[in-house]
């Protein structure tokens, strides 16, 4: 990978007394930063900076996130655009290479991803390990990092071709292992994937079909799980994404990689987020009970779940495409009156109109849509991280390609500030008082 960070003039920082200067770099786009690299060696100072939120970690032309003003592209393109003429292969291929496929490319691609969907025969022996009642995000932690023990053919990091095919195996193989995740919860038997089916056909299929009865594809629910696919395949240095490169900048191969992504997403403050929101409309239970909610939450006695966003100040722009999404699928299925869907609807309806969340900015976002979607298609709460997880694995990879393919990267290693004991010495048990 090309380094193209410019230089855009100097900053100068004092220390005791004495001056330092630091390089300004400017990106593409987005806020000029100052190059600390040599801080230590020059200083003997570090920078502190909790959560990185204001830290740049790595050199990325993958994708772009202006908070402020609601922006997401990816390699370029508007999220909304994506979203409403792309579809997901389509945008793996994007994200995967800096360019839109040519018809040849694409067919090409799509090819490689649709053969590559079926796992080992040994593998589903894997999941008969796992206790009945498994969380499917456990399932697939451990499926995943398994992987690399089916298909060591393709770890060698410095070999182009075996990441590419690691690259190509791990987005064909997820929705698989996501199916089998799903299925092995439900105490259903594991259905194959078919040639025949794109992505998301394919893995709609793989969770709702029995062998009972023929599985027929509904357009619209297609159509919206392949939307939601492409508005979580990537979102920047987000901690899971962060959690992907920091590991894999010590060589670790592509699939235990991944499988600390989907470990990091678990957590209910980044991947857990809808599960979150779905429990939160589950508890208000009610349409007549919102009035007391909202109230609660403006006494900060609740919690809002599925509202505001740590990056976007302004509205997300996943959450408008999953706006008309979800109300699509709710048409589509005839569930705008169901309880739980009501509430949230009602919701919406206050948050979009009432000053207390407009003046903080608490507009729905994607969280809050998707976990209504993936409800009314069937899928229960304890899925909804495994189908983030199953989308952003080409954000992932992504990622961990370009890092592995940028001279400048090295494996982290970040400071802290250490404000434990001095140096003391040891006294034997008996001597203490």
């Amino acid at each position: 990978m090309e380094n193209k960070t410019q230089p855009n003039g100097t900053a100068r920082l004092e220390i005791a007394g004495k001056s330092y200067e630091l390089p300004i770099l400017k990106g593409s786009t987005g806020p000029d930063v100052i190059d600390i690299r040599k801080l230590y060696a020059e200083a003997g100072v570090f920078t502190y900076d909790p959560g990185f939120t204001s830290t740049a970690s790595c050199e990325s032309t993958i994708t772009y996130i202006d908070g402020d003003k609601g922006v997401l592209l990816y390699r370029g393109y508007p999220i909304e655009q994506l979203a409403e003429k792309s579809n997901f292969l389509e945008v793996c291929y994007l994200l995967l290479n800096g360019e839109l496929p040519t018809a040849s490319e694409f067919a090409e691609f799509e090819y490689h991803i649709t053969h590559h969907t079926m796992l080992h025969a040994q593998f589903d022996r894997f999941f008969a390990g796992f206790r009945s009642d498994a969380h499917p995000m456990a399932i697939m932690v451990g499926a995943v990092g398994a992987l690399s023990a089916f298909y060591h053919d393709s770890t060698n990091i410095q070999d182009l071709k075996q990441r590419e095919i690691s690259a190509h195996r791990m987005i064909a193989k997820m929705p698989t292992i996501a199916a089998r995740a799903f299925k092995y919860s439900a105490g259903q038997p594991f259905v194959y994937p078919h040639n025949s089916l794109g992505y998301a056909e394919n893995f709609l299929r793989m969770c709702f079909s029995v062998p009972a009865e023929e599985y027929k594809i509904n357009p619209v629910l297609a159509r919206a799980m392949d939307r939601i696919f492409i508005l979580h395949a990537d979102h920047e240095q987000n901690a899971s994404t962060s959690t992907v490169r920091l590991s894999g900048s010590s060589g670790a191969n592509p699939f235990a990689c991944i499988a600390a992504g989907i470990a990091c997403l678990w957590g209910p403050s980044h991947g857990g987020a809808n599960e979150e929101a779905l429990n939160m409309l589950r508890e208000i239970g009610a349409v007549d009970r919102i009035p007391e909610y909202v109230q609660g939450v403006k006494d900060k006695k609740y919690r809002l779940m599925g509202f505001g966003h740590r990056v976007y100040k302004n509205y997300d722009p996943r959450a408008k495409v999953m706006q008309q999404t979800a109300h699509e699928v709710l048409d589509e299925l005839g569930k705008h009156d169901e309880p739980l869907l009501k509430v949230a609807l009602e919701l919406e309806k206050i948050a979009l109109n009432d000053e207390y969340f407009i003046s903080h900015k608490l507009y729905p976002n994607v969280d809050f849509y998707s976990g209504i979607t993936l409800n009314a298609m069937g899928f229960p709460s304890e899925m909804f991280t495994v189908l983030f997880a199953l989308a952003r694995t080409v954000g992932w990879i992504a990622q961990w390609k370009e890092m592995i393919e940028d001279p400048s990267q090295k494996i982290g290693r970040p400071r802290q500030v250490y404000t434990g004991a001095t140096e003391r010495q040891y006294v034997s048990v008996d001597q203490r008082g």
